[in-house]
């Protein structure tokens, strides 16, 4: 059963506080313990999952300070991040479905699924997840990294976007690439996926193999993008991303090539 309560002083866990796709890190990393260390007795929680056998609780809702965006902690457990990205996700969801889009009544959550639901004309929703392709592309002993215009931070990664209505995941790959950089690519297979919470993203990540073009990038998309030897490489994306595995197995292919 997927019940909010209110918390009292001795829940215990981990703690997803999260108000328009922000979330709560104190110190830097998610609170952990019990609810009075945090001062978060009678605030409204719902157990969202359970990590290291302890429970996760999501509280929508805005704190005085240290609202932040949750790439501070990408880095950290793959798992926890995670179940953080789902509090995020399921915190806008809940915000944003107050009201039923078909009319306008308003909406009460389920307790036995994640999905809000209309009394008056019975209608469901559930969370809107957004399919992405992100794709690694080697060329002989390089590899194709770009810097996108909407993270102004140095950092160099593969090309991505979201899958457009009608397109199957292999030609939103080869569109993506064409019309952010303007080359063609072949050998196209899938390597894994991740679930991406900027806002509400599942990335599923490919490799490739360059065919032709020259680079010409879109500047509307990008800032830049050249091909760079795998072992002459920029600022690339942190660990336990989709971006960095793509790009560490594409060295791996360099380096056997």
């Amino acid at each position: 059963m997927m019940m909010q309560q209110q918390v009292t002083d001795t829940e215990r866990g981990w703690w997803i506080i999260s108000d328009e796709n922000r979330i709560w890190l104190p110190q830097g990393e998610l609170p952990f313990g019990i609810a009075a260390q945090w001062s978060l007795q009678g605030k409204i929680a719902l157990p969202i999952g359970e990590w290291q056998g302890e429970k996760v609780w999501l509280i929508r809702q805005k704190m005085n300070s240290h609202m932040v965006s949750l790439r501070h902690i990408v880095s950290s457990d793959r798992g926890l991040f995670q179940l953080a990205g789902r509090g995020i996700q399921l915190a806008e969801f809940y915000r944003s479905h107050q009201y039923c889009g078909y009319c306008g009544n308003k909406m009460h959550h389920s307790v036995s699924e994640w999905a809000c639901l209309c009394n008056y004309c019975h209608e469901r929703y559930y969370p809107q997840i957004a399919p992405c392709v992100i794709v690694g592309i080697r060329r002989d002993d390089q590899i194709l990294l770009a810097q996108h215009q909407r993270h102004r931070d140095g950092i160099h990664t593969v090309l991505a976007g979201f899958v457009e209505v009608g397109e199957t995941l292999e030609e939103a790959v080869a569109r993506e690439v064409m019309e952010e950089s303007n080359i063609k690519i072949r050998n196209l297979r899938y390597v894994a996926s991740q679930p991406w919470p900027f806002p509400h993203s599942l990335m599923m990540a490919f490799l490739a193999d360059y065919d032709s073009g020259e680079i010409c990038h879109d500047p509307k998309e990008l800032i830049s993008a050249d091909w760079y030897h795998y072992d002459q490489l920029p600022l690339i994306p942190p660990p336990n991303t989709i971006a960095r595995r793509l790009i560490e197995d594409t060295i791996i292919l360099c380096r056997n090539a």
